[in-house]
């Protein structure tokens, strides 16, 4: 084979990826295979028919696939780290509308994503489903800068039409669905990274009427839909008012197919998700975005994960910022594991906390089915990497390759660095 792309390439390293959710399929100074933008695969020895490709010494650092971030606020990246002490309706109303709001102002949004781009280029993640703000200008604007990158996205311009601040409210149904309709036409065809997906914010922000409209898009355009779900208990009451028709809060997205089924759908958090709600989730396909930092911070709770995967629900890891403090996927990971022990150990001994494997599998094969055929180096993957220098993590112990990567996932930040990042095959860091 004598392939020289820069799409087509072998890396050396210790490699390390799940092979199922309970197991990871680990090697030392082994070689993983990229022909097109395709992994073709690890092996031990090279094979002779990948010969002829070019080869990338990574010896002694950690090789894994890329990291799948399936919820994040790109607007609220400019408060993160600030009011993690209220709960999440009263941060809302106090910081995250008004902030939001400040996207009408297109030098703002250009200059507030500016950085969240430029982070979210530098951290772990090489794929993402992404929050805009309802603005139309503001959501293209960060599509075209997420687009230059080489990451994967898909980016929603937020529809809300009620119980919203003047400021930050369409004014109706008709109006909210006539700018996405706008904002898909100009969109459309555009980008070869970065998809549009449609986001209604949750139910208490839109009515009946936007509902069945987003729906009705979703069954024209096939896009996609991203929203949130079940995450904390005033919520759930305030959705019961709202829609007495309803019989769980996940029905009030179903009713009007926007829970999946005919469209891949994200419902981030699923805190609460009732035996019923959990019925029509996993019926419809649904991805639920588990934001365990988020939950924390947040006070909302902690999401019983171990119960979603022993069912064979699609679940993926969310940074949720500003919920969440920070961009690191790899710190999802790790508390995800902390908080499925505090929920085993304090709520439901009947689910076993979650494993470093699984954890793992959530933010690389769970997370990454959301893309098509993503978060693994197994044969037909597309090839999404991180090469990661751990050696600064100092320490006198020799090390396997999977406590190598779970070390990197509790302290990449002391010492931890990423090498090399790359997207279908694409060198992007």
């Amino acid at each position: 084979m004598d392939k020289k792309s820069g799409c087509s390439f072998i890396l050396k390293g210790d490699i390390c990826y799940s092979a199922s959710p309970t197991q990871f399929d680990a090697r030392k100074n082994a070689y993983v295979v990229c022909v097109d933008g395709i992994s073709q695969g690890v092996f031990d020895e090279l094979p002779e028919k990948f010969h002829g490709l070019p080869l990338v010494d990574y010896s002694d650092m950690l090789i894994v696939p890329g990291l799948n971030d399936i919820h994040v606020h790109a607007p609220q990246y400019t408060f993160r780290g600030i009011a993690m002490d209220l709960e999440l309706l009263d941060w809302l109303n106090t910081y995250t509308f008004p902030e939001e709001g400040k996207y009408e102002a297109l030098e703002y949004a250009s200059a507030a994503y500016d950085i969240f781009v430029d982070d979210l280029m530098h951290s772990p993640t090489t794929r993402a489903v992404i929050f805009a703000t309802l603005h139309v200008p503001a959501t293209k604007l960060l599509m075209d800068k997420l687009e230059a990158t080489g990451l994967k996205t898909y980016v929603g311009k937020v529809n809300m039409d009620r119980n919203s601040p003047e400021f930050l409210c369409e004014d109706s149904a008709e109006t909210s669905l006539v700018a996405t309709r706008k904002w898909i036409a100009e969109v459309k065809g555009t980008y070869k990274n970065t998809l549009p997906i449609l986001t209604p914010r949750f139910t208490p922000t839109c009515s009946d009427e936007l509902m069945k409209g987003l729906g009705d898009l979703v069954q024209e355009y096939g896009l996609p839909v991203q929203s949130h779900l079940s995450e904390n208990l005033s919520e759930i009451d305030w959705v019961k008012g709202l829609c007495p028709w309803s019989t769980c809060y996940g029905q009030t997205y179903e009713h009007f197919g926007l829970l999946g089924g005919s469209t891949k759908t994200v419902m981030a958090h699923c805190v609460y998700s009732t035996d019923e709600e959990i019925a029509l989730m996993k019926q419809a396909g649904t991805y639920i975005a588990h934001c365990p930092q988020s939950n924390m911070f947040l006070s909302s709770g902690i999401a019983p994960i171990k119960r979603y995967l022993d069912e064979g629900l699609n679940v993926g890891l969310g940074t949720d910022v500003a919920g969440g403090a920070n961009l690191s996927m790899f710190r999802a990971i790790s508390d995800a594991v902390g908080v499925s022990k505090l929920r085993w150990r304090c709520v439901d001994q009947s689910f076993a906390p979650l494993t470093i494997q699984e954890a793992f599998y959530l933010a690389t094969l769970g997370g990454g089915s959301f893309f098509g055929k993503v978060g693994s180096f197994a044969e037909g993957y597309e090839f999404d990497a991180l090469v990661l220098d751990d050696s600064g993590i100092r320490s006198v112990r020799e090390l396997s390759v999977p406590q190598r990567v779970e070390r990197y996932a509790y302290l990449a930040n002391e010492g931890g660095m990423i090498a090399r990042k790359y997207v279908s095959g694409i060198k992007v860091l």
